[in-house]
């Protein structure tokens, strides 16, 4: 599909590839990986034409649809729908075509335009975009609001929901977890699985890309070498490749020696037996690993903390939610939460669910509707959130930083603390105001760390961050000897650095029994039911909390009443099956009527334009009933 030979790539001067020979296949998804700068986004200019190569060859074949995600969204008012079916351009220019030929009263066009819509399954294209649109996170509701009322986030959501639409032969995809919620990254990389073209990907979320690649493509040292596997596989092999490299190789080996001292310290301890055996099997995928990350550029650890005072923090009977015009909205309600020294807590829960609400709520920055904060004497929380960014001083430098909130630190103590961050000689005397997301990110990072907490409150700390940032950022918490609160949709760290997991839903939390490939079943699970219901609170609660147990006598009366609910909903189910079986036969008799070719003579005009006119009734009555079919499957299915 793809073929690469001896080519080069340049930026300016600067060469980011060069003697590049390789092949995509039609049905190949690679992850496209290396460090910031090496030209991932610039391979996807070159295969999108909007550069050339400098030299060898690149080449395509022919008739290749190729989709990919724009970066802008207008402020449009079409409907948000209607800005996701845009995606399938064919579909766009036969509607198109098909609106001229009725206002021409041109029969023949018209059949044949409905033939062309039949073909390519046009008249189900709301219902696919709706299902698009679904599974990224918007409610039935949102689809008809228009474009332009939509946050950044959100339209950037759309502008996905548009790349899949198209009926493509090949997907770009630059960070599409980058404003996706855990639910929505789950449902992607299902749709991605099934996805029957090829796919390249920019991803630093390396649980998603094991999930959903099957080879990569790393930039590295003005190179493109591809590898088999996922992205673990392609670790591995590289790791065994750069295990040569004995001196920067023994530095990692210190961050697994640290490692494993806690381990050795802590695993015959029955308090902290949990913790260390995370830690266990953290170090055994380490060991295997490591090597491929000898040459980051990051290296850093939380100190030592000494005594940590037990619990740290309590939350009793806690409500808390916010202040609109219509008065005061309650989030979480009458929620206990207890933090012990060494905790390490993942927070699950869909969008709105009160997650970063309960984070705000334990770092004391958000006022309480009812209940008590206990938090103890010699408490230090790290709070890290993405509004931090935007609080770091623009005309400052990270060095300045440090230096407004630790002024007894000397310039050296503070310049290599801050080299394990990646800022390294002028960049750290440099202001923050052209910093990327990614650079701001680890400069708030740097500031919590080095500030000693002994309560780590962490929402999306990854967003922005590369795989070898998020990498260190993994191996320092696993040696972190506070407790850590977790909200991340990167569901790589939330395994290595978690020991439980807390579902926020219904305005309570409560323990998630399960791991997250348990949580990932039972979302897409509460997905597919609420795609026709609109109570989706109230079912993830019990769904997560379980039903309390019941005689067999009540249980007996409690079917025959359910059989009894039940009984319209077949009803209903058989009538739709029926006019099915009636439109199916209609439709099969008309695609025989309008295969004959005398039909496009001029003398039956006014026949062909009936018959296409019923055409077109017929299918959208199908589309309609196959939708009614559906539905009423699924709440028979959600009913029991």
């Amino acid at each position: 599909m793809l073929f690469f030979e001896n080519m080069a790539l340049r930026r300016g001067k600067k060469v980011l590839f060069e003697d590049a020979s390789f092949i995509i296949n039609p049905k190949d998804k690679v992850g496209v990986t290396g460090a910031n700068g090496t030209g991932k986004s610039s391979l996807f200019a070159l295969i999108r034409g909007e550069l050339e190569e400098d030299s060898g060859n690149f080449s395509m074949a022919g008739n290749v649809t190729i989709s990919s995600v724009r970066q802008e969204t207008p402020a449009v008012e079409d409907s948000a729908l209607e800005y996701v079916i845009q995606g399938d351009v064919e579909l766009c220019e036969i509607e198109a075509a098909l609106v001229k030929a009725e206002a021409e009263e041109d029969g023949h066009a018209i059949g044949k335009l409905h033939q062309q819509l039949d073909s390519i399954q046009g008249y189900a294209a709301r219902a696919r975009a709706g299902a698009l649109m679904h599974g990224l996170g918007f409610t039935a509701e949102q689809e008809q609001l228009p474009v332009s009322s939509f946050s950044g986030g959100w339209r950037m959501r759309l502008n996905l929901a548009q790349a899949l639409m198209c009926r493509s032969d090949l997907l770009l995809l630059d960070e599409p977890t980058n404003h996706l919620d855990f639910e929505a990254v789950v449902w992607l990389e299902k749709w991605l699985e099934s996805y029957q073209g090829a796919v390249l990907l920019i991803s630093h979320d390396r649980d998603f890309l094991d999930r959903v690649i099957n080879r990569v493509a790393h930039i590295e040292q003005q190179h493109i070498k591809l590898y088999s596997g996922n992205y673990s596989d392609f670790e591995v092999q590289r790791a065994e490749q750069l295990a040569q490299q004995q001196a920067n190789f023994e530095r990692q080996q210190k961050e697994i020696a640290h490692m494993q001292s806690y381990v050795d310290r802590f695993k015959a301890k029955a308090s902290k037996a949990k913790q260390a055996q995370s830690r266990v099997k953290a170090l055994e995928r380490m060991e295997k690993i490591s090597p491929a990350h000898v040459d980051s550029p990051f290296n850093f650890s939380f100190p030592e903390l000494g005594h940590v005072p037990s619990p740290l923090l309590q939350l009793k009977e806690v409500s808390a939610g916010y202040d609109t015009e219509n008065g005061p909205v309650t989030i979480l309600n009458k929620v206990g939460f207890t933090l012990l020294p060494g905790a390490r807590i993942g927070l699950l829960g869909k969008n709105g669910a009160g997650k970063s609400t309960l984070i705000k709520v334990l770092a004391g920055e958000l006022g309480l509707q009812g209940g008590e904060r206990v938090e103890a004497k010699h408490l230090h929380i790290g709070y890290f959130a993405q509004h931090q960014l935007e609080q770091l001083h623009p005309e400052m430098s990270p060095i300045q930083h440090f230096q407004r909130e630790y002024p007894d630190a000397t310039e050296q103590e503070l310049r290599n603390f801050l080299g394990g961050f990646d800022f390294h000689g002028d960049k750290a005397l440099e202001p923050v105001s052209p910093f990327s997301g990614g650079e701001k990110a680890r400069l708030v990072l740097a500031l919590l760390v080095y500030s000693k907490p002994n309560l780590l409150l962490l929402d999306e700390p990854t967003n922005h961050l590369d795989l070898e940032m998020r990498h260190a950022m993994t191996v320092a918490l696993q040696g972190f000897e506070g407790a850590v609160v977790l909200v991340s949709h990167d569901k790589h760290m939330l395994r290595m650095v978690t020991d439980e997991l807390h579902l926020v839903a219904g305005g309570k939390v409560k323990p998630f029994d399960g791991d997250l490939d348990d949580y990932a079943k039972w979302s897409l699970e509460q997905s597919s039911m609420e795609r026709r219901s609109n109570n989706s609170g109230s079912e993830s609660e019990s769904s997560s909390a379980g039903q309390p147990e019941v005689s067999r006598k009540e249980q007996r009366r409690i079917d025959a009443e359910k059989r009894k609910a039940l009984q319209p909903l077949k009803n209903k189910l058989k009538k739709v099956e029926l006019e099915l079986d009636k439109q199916q036969k209609r439709k099969a008799e008309l695609d025989e009527l309008m295969a004959d070719q005398s039909l496009y003579e001029e003398s039956n005009k006014d026949k062909l334009a009936e018959l296409s006119a019923e055409y077109g009734e017929v299918n959208q009555r199908l589309e309609a009933l196959e939708e009614d079919w559906l539905m009423l499957h699924e709440e028979l299915e959600e009913a029991g």
